[in-house]
């Protein structure tokens, strides 16, 4: 209170020392106004002299939100790219196919040949003279069996001396002969030759094309591969069946079916002529260039060398298990006697058709 007396009294006592200077850089100042205050004119308020430095520096953000820079692809573009590459179809099968379809004929016809006597075998016995005769009748139907029992035991020992694609071509022969045989049979005789001629091409090719389709096929698809021979079996049983319903109204349709029958045989033998060997059996044959062309043709460059040192491994273990006899069926599992017990596949899954 008695220096605000004062100040009235005599207001220059009461001075702030308030200099109105402000500095924005260290080497420049700017004067401003002197700043008004609610005391008499004579007193004046100056700024203290002090130096404000006003700096601009880059603003600093949280690495977590920093934007990702153009060169790193963020997690929307990898997942886009990752759902891109799962919808690239995985064609690796492709080279084999025609090659597994050719042999699938094989199949076919031993499907064709299960089926085709089911519909016309009456109108068949009356055409040949054993009608009523239950025993000839089955014995028709039969006798194809038998043949092809003897045909799937020689199979290996043509296989390895012919390699499988002439030896589907040399199969060709009983299966066309005997379908035309068959046809054309005008006695009980014939035609139990001609079934007999189609099941030992049909025995052949029910060993052969399983081989065929497991050596050919790359192994990451054999077992894709490898179902196409049953589904030809299906397929020819259920065309056969189809094809056999006009033999209801004509007596004499037995013999078109049969002659149908040697067709998928020329396509067989044609076919083969453009497919490839079987990689390993090239080997075994010491064509090892011949192996190589195949292997990469079907399999890839990549797979030639590493096939090509296992074909060899296996060829040179060859022979060790040649003392194994039919009874190892009964003891424990064995290689030797499971192809042995495949040559039993047919009597049991025609009777089972």
């Amino acid at each position: 209170m008695i220096q605000m007396l004062e100040a009235k009294a005599n207001p220059l006592l009461f001075v702030p020392k308030c200099p109105p200077v402000v500095s924005l850089q260290p080497s420049s100042t700017f004067l401003l106004n002197k700043i008004k205050n609610p005391f008499p004119p004579s007193a004046s308020c100056s700024l203290p002299i002090k130096n404000f430095t006003i700096t601009a520096a880059k603003r600093r953000q949280d690495p977590e939100l920093e934007p990702p820079e153009n060169n790193q692809p963020d997690d929307e573009n990898t997942l886009l790219t990752e759902k891109g590459d799962e919808k690239e179809v995985d064609l690796g099968w492709l080279p084999t196919f025609p090659h597994v379809l050719t042999a699938s004929m094989s199949n076919f016809l031993f499907g064709y040949h299960i089926g085709v006597m089911n519909g016309p075998i009456v109108s068949i016995a009356k055409d040949l003279g054993f009608e009523g005769n239950s025993f000839l009748e089955g014995l028709v139907v039969s006798i194809f069996i038998g043949g092809a029992f003897i045909g799937s035991i020689s199979c290996g020992s043509i296989v390895d001396k012919l390699g499988c694609r002439r030896t589907f071509q040399l199969d060709t022969i009983p299966l066309i002969l005997g379908a035309i045989v068959s046809a054309q049979a005008h006695s009980l005789d014939e035609i139990l030759f001609g079934r007999f001629l189609v099941g030992l091409g049909i025995g052949v090719n029910t060993v052969l094309v399983p081989i065929y389709i497991s050596e050919v096929s790359p192994t990451k698809y054999r077992g894709l591969l490898g179902t196409f021979s049953q589904i030809g079996t299906c397929i020819g049983i259920i065309s056969s069946l189809f094809l056999a319903i006009p033999s209801e109204n004509d007596p004499h349709w037995w013999r078109t079916l049969l002659y149908i029958a040697s067709v998928p045989g020329i396509v067989l033998a044609l076919g083969m002529q453009f497919s490839v060997d079987s990689p390993r059996w090239l080997c075994k044959a010491g064509r090892i260039d011949d192996a190589k062309e195949v292997i990469s043709q079907l399999w890839g460059p990549s797979k030639v060398n590493k096939a090509i040192e296992e074909f060899q491994s296996v060829i040179r273990n060859d022979g060790a298990d040649l003392d194994s006899s039919w009874l190892e069926l009964l003891e424990e599992p064995h290689s030797r006697g499971g192809f042995k017990l495949h040559s039993l596949e047919v009597p049991f899954l025609y009777y089972s058709s």
